[in-house]
């Protein structure tokens, strides 16, 4: 039974971040930026300002509500996540360095679309019984469409609740144990073959904190997030840029395999990886894994802010997914391609590639660091998407389920903490696929009232 259905979900994935749903991303990318005369590289400076001038603003929400910051620090703590460390090492090692230009690439188009999503999103968003802001694009099918296209959104909310337990939850504790296991292991406190009980004890920990948190509501976790997003980030740039300043010399050259990479994979790769459109399709899909734009989860936090410009607070969309994809990512790839580590071409690799990249320049000692900055990365996500799933399940279902879901959504950790999640990560990531479908025909036909918006704020803006 479990072959038939590992089966099934390899065609369905296969198909739904095969050609169709990443020309469908791209197009839609494409076409918001026509439509906008390329806002997020025209208002690139304007969107730093609004973003990295407003972080170290002192400032408080409403009830029911996160700061502007929160809510970008909860995006961020979703997005920001074991896909910038195991996703960009996955794509190297199938699509060869030229994935990582084409990561680029799908990054600028996905400012774009992330802009959209967190203007929309604020823009169409309610007040659900207990007075606090919900939005995402569930809502923006919702209030921004006619109610034949009522059905986009159940069928959102229905795939996110599908994909929040394994992508959110599950792997991401898996992750965080294979971190912990791995440093115990290297400084001899832990028998290679004797990490059940450890595992289980991580499980259950982190199921308690998780239900704290997210029972405590939307401020509790833009609280956490807050906090936990700038340190997380912190700890991995500055072990990322002393690697890379140690091999300066090598950049020049490192760029050059990237570009080269990108469109003559085999030339780079020892003809392991000899398709272009394997490079271009692994960076693209990898890039849209790591910072969702087109997926729409990150509006739902965007969607708490406390704010009456929508315009805004996409301003916001475009600096997360810079953070997320130009950012870490990058970083991720120079370490990799800087340390001088044998990377498996044409074979799947993840966060062990990475961690090889910092052991190799540093030493055995990092690996204690890369542990910690993995288990906050991948911590951050799981809150993150708590939140995701929440405002999923209590569209489908109403505020009656926010309690259940919360309980379910936090004892999901011990079964990821003990058990092999090949087939639920698999799953997860076909859901997530799904997802981008209802999204982007919501984005797509609401552009005539996104150029509005944005039309309407610079005006007033001037």
């Amino acid at each position: 039974m479990l072959q038939i259905i590992t089966e099934i979900n390899d065609i369905l994935n296969g198909f739904i971040w095969g050609v169709p749903a990443i020309t469908c991303i791209i197009g839609v990318g494409l076409y918001l930026a026509i439509r906008t005369g390329c806002l997020q590289i025209r208002k690139f400076g304007y969107a730093m300002k609004c973003t990295l001038g407003r972080i170290f603003e002192k400032s408080t929400a409403k009830d029911g509500a996160l700061t502007p910051f929160q809510a970008v620090c909860t995006a961020l703590a979703a997005t920001v996540g074991t896909g910038n460390i195991a996703g960009v090492a996955g794509a190297i090692a199938i699509g060869g360095p030229g994935a990582v230009f084409w990561m680029w690439v799908s990054a600028l188009l996905g400012m774009g679309t992330k802009f959209a999503e967190v203007t929309l999103a604020v823009r169409f968003r309610e007040r659900n019984t207990k007075g606090d802001y919900v939005g995402g694009p569930m809502y923006y099918i919702k209030n921004g469409l006619s109610r034949k296209w009522i059905w986009l959104a159940y069928l959102y909310a229905f795939f996110g609740v599908c994909a929040v337990f394994g992508t959110g939850n599950a792997t991401q504790v898996n992750t965080i144990t294979s971190a912990v296991d791995t440093a115990l292991i290297n400084f001899g406190l832990l028998a290679a073959g004797n990490t059940g009980i450890c595992d289980l004890i991580i499980g259950i920990v982190i199921c308690i904190v998780v239900a704290l948190i997210l029972i405590g509501g939307v401020k509790r976790i833009g609280t956490v997030s807050e906090k936990l997003v700038p340190v997380m980030a912190l700890l991995y740039v500055v072990l990322g840029i002393g690697l890379i300043a140690m091999r300066f010399q090598q950049l020049p050259a490192v760029f050059g395999t990237i570009f080269r990479g990108a469109f003559q994979p085999q030339a780079v790769t020892g003809g392991i990886v000899g398709s272009f459109f394997v490079s271009m399709q692994k960076g693209v899909s990898r890039g849209i894994f790591s910072n969702e734009a087109g997926l729409g989860t990150g509006s739902i936090a965007h969607a708490c802010a406390d704010t009456q410009k929508p315009v805004k607070q996409g301003m916001f969309g475009i600096f997360e997914v810079f953070v997320d994809t130009i950012v870490i990512c990058t970083m991720t790839a120079l370490i990799i391609l800087l340390s001088g580590v044998d990377i498996p071409y044409g074979q799947a690799a993840g966060a062990e590639l990475t961690i090889s990249g910092f052991t190799a320049v540093y030493g055995n000692w990092v690996s204690i660091f890369t542990a910690i900055a993995m288990c906050c990365f991948a911590f951050s996500t799981i809150i993150g998407w708590g939140l995701y799933g929440v405002r999923c399940a209590e569209f489908l279902f109403g505020s009656k389920i926010l309690l259940p879901f919360n309980i379910a959504y936090a004892l999901v950790s011990i079964v990821g903490a003990t058990t092999d999640l090949g087939l639920i990560w698999g799953i997860s990531d076909t859901f997530n696929g799904f997802m981008t479908v209802p999204n982007l025909i919501a984005i797509f036909l609401l552009t005539p009232k996104l150029l509005q918006l944005v039309k309407e704020y610079f005006s007033n803006e001037k």
